[in-house]
C-alpha cells in the first residue's frame, strides 16, 4: 500500500564488542559513521577502583580522529531511586555527556544508549539513553535522558570511561541499526 510509507522496522548489527577488565576507558574508533544514521551502544559495567572520584557512566565524541574535550555536551537526565523519589540533572556547557548519577561509591551499571546522525556533518549528534545503576551503599537508580554535542561535525568513535582515574570491568558493544523504509 504506497499511502502507508515510512519506517518500517530496522535490525541490529554489531561492531564491535569489548570485554574488558580493570581499565580507565574504552574506546571505538571504527563505528561505521558512513553506514549508519543510528547506533545503539549498550554496556554491563563493574566499578573496580577504591579511590574517592566521582563515578557515573560518561561518553565523549571523537570528531575527524581528534577527542573532543571541550565543554561542548548537553545533557538532560531524570534520576528516580529505589525509595520512589526523582530529581533531575542537566546542563549546557559540560566535558562529556553524562549517562546517569555520579557518586564517589561504587558503581555497577547496566546501560543502553542509542546515538543519532553521528556521521553527518551537516547536524549535531546526539543520543538517548536508560541506565539501571547500583551504587553501594548508596542503592538502585534508574535514569533516563538525552545528551547532545553542540557543534556540527563528524563523529567517528566514541570514548566510554566513569572517570579518569576509575577502573572498571565488564562489557560494552556498539551495534549500527539498520534502517528498513517502505517506499
Amino acid at each position: 500500500d504506497l499511502e502507508r510509507q515510512g519506517f518500517l522496522g530496522g535490525s541490529l548489527e554489531l561492531i564491535e564488542s569489548q570485554t574488558v577488565s580493570d581499565v580507565t576507558s574504552v574506546t571505538f574508533s571504527n563505528i561505521k559513521e558512513d553506514v549508519y544514521d543510528v547506533h545503539l551502544f549498550t554496556g554491563t559495567i563493574d566499578d573496580t577502583a577504591t579511590g574517592t572520584a566521582g563515578r557515573g557512566n560518561k561518553l565523549q565524541f571523537f570528531e575527524s580522529g581528534v577527542l573532543e574535550t571541550d565543554t561542548v555536551y548537553e545533557y538532560a537526565i531524570q534520576f528516580g531511586k529505589q525509595n520512589g523519589t526523582f530529581s533531575e540533572v542537566r546542563t549546557t556547557a559540560d566535558s562529556q555527556i553524562r549517562l546517569g548519577g555520579f557518586d564517589n561509591d561504587i558503581l555497577s551499571t547496566n546501560f543502553h544508549c542509542y546515538l543519532y546522525d553521528l556521521g553527518n556533518s551537516n547536524k549535531y549528534s546526539f543520543c538517548t539513553f536508560e541506565c539501571y545503576e547500583f551504587f553501594n551503599p548508596l542503592g538502585s537508580f534508574n535514569s533516563y535522558g538525552q545528551g547532545l554535542l553542540k557543534q556540527s561535525s563528524t563523529v567517528n568513535g566514541i570514548k566510554y570511561f566513569l572517570d579518569t582515574t576509575d577502573t572498571f570491568t565488564g562489557t560494552v558493544k556498539l551495534y549500527g541499526v539498520k534502517q528498513i523504509w517502505v517506499t
